[in-house]
């Protein structure tokens, strides 16, 4: 699989570039690459998906301040385009509004009918709502990644009608002043000419239909309110504000169009006082030893996941000195390597003494074992 290019050279900007610079250079790529006016070229089609997937995060604060902090990696299963899935159908539903009125007049009724876009002469495709929860995780399952399961309160498919809206086929008329098509098309003289518009019918709400017998259970929307239990697999690595993207998981759309997602975003446990920590893909460890254990050297059980590990510590070992296990840290989101286990060395001093062990380290002042070394 070729490597994903950088979002802001895809659209040709700067990292500092504003939202309006980000949609413009969006528009004329999705106009330079539009399927309609480079008709069999893949190429052409790949660099139109290549933009839209671009758009997609940059044009969403969340999505680009991760993007921005983890590049690729940390946009894995986040964004609609990134996720994997998406058609032509999906981009033009997302953001057919982004193209205005580039194609009513040519380019685009073809096409446009095939694919569902908000152009002149085609139905819009409904989009469900997206939803937003939060899981927190517990170091352990940072780690190893999980499987969770969720109940969530969501809009589906009214069961009475299958989501029709009607009674029956026969309570549901083709709307008389967009013929069908959810869309009017309005034509104005201006200096440039003649310039053609499209927009949502104003009696059908772009649905193309109107319903005579609305059913009762759901009021005619075609849908109703429903629990559902929605299982998903979370990676090893995540952090603290990332999002993971379940398509198709959101609220059901009206008329069977395209359901919204399911919006997870990672909340981490807090580590609990003198445990395991985290920093970055490290796990971060104080081990606190005796003056005995530090000068003699000593073997000690440190506290790992969700179990122990045995470790050495050598004679004559410095407070301060850090042990490090390599690659027994947090392994790397959706990617190769993994960070490693830190162990930072203390050694404790006591405060009181009896008398007797007083005298014992009095009698050290005079060894030449504990003058101090450069």
């Amino acid at each position: 699989m070729a490597e994903k290019r950088d979002y802001y050279e895809v659209l040709g900007v700067d990292k500092s570039a504003s939202a309006e610079d980000i949609k413009k250079a969006y528009r004329k790529k999705a106009i330079q690459y539009h399927p309609d006016k480079n008709p069999g070229d893949k190429e052409a089609e790949e660099k139109f998906k290549e933009a839209a997937e671009a758009y997609d995060v940059l044009s969403d604060p969340q999505k680009r301040a991760r993007y921005d902090q983890f590049g690729h990696a940390g946009m894995s299963g986040q964004g609609g385009f990134s996720g994997g899935g998406f058609s032509m159908e999906d981009i033009f539903s997302q953001f057919g509004d982004i193209f205005g009125g580039a194609f009513g007049g040519g380019f685009g009724s073809a096409f446009g009918s095939a694919f569902g876009g908000s152009r002149s002469g085609a139905r819009r495709t409904a989009r469900g709502t997206d939803i937003r929860i939060k899981v927190k995780l517990s170091l352990a399952e940072v780690v190893k990644g999980v499987e969770k399961t969720v109940k969530i309160n969501k809009m589906v498919t009214c069961p009475d009608c299958q989501g029709r809206g009607a009674v029956s086929e026969a309570d549901i008329k083709t709307c008389d002043h967009c013929h069908g098509t959810g869309m009017v098309t309005k034509i104005a003289n201006t200096i440039l000419g003649q310039m053609q518009t499209s927009s949502p019918c104003p009696y059908c709400g772009g649905e193309g239909r109107k319903i005579t017998n609305p059913c009762r259970k759901c009021s005619g929307t075609g849908l109703v309110k429903s629990a559902e239990e929605i299982s998903f697999k979370i990676p090893a690595g995540v952090q603290e504000g990332m999002q993971l993207t379940i398509q198709g998981k959101g609220n059901a759309a009206r008329n069977g169009g395209i359901a919204g997602n399911l919006l997870v975003v990672i909340e981490e446990e807090s580590p609990k006082e003198g445990g395991l920590q985290r920093d970055g893909n490290d796990l971060v460890y104080t081990l606190n030893l005796s003056i005995p254990d530090a000068i003699l050297g000593c073997s000690v059980e440190i506290p790992y996941i969700d179990s122990k590990l045995k470790i050495k510590v050598d004679p004559g070992t410095q407070p301060g000195k850090i042990l490090k296990l390599r690659g027994k840290g947090i392994p790397e989101v959706n990617g190769y390597g993994c960070g490693d286990y830190l162990i930072y060395v203390q050694v404790y001093v006591p405060k009181r003494l009896d008398r007797k062990e007083k005298e014992i380290v009095e009698s050290w002042r005079s060894s030449s074992s504990f003058t101090p070394k450069s």
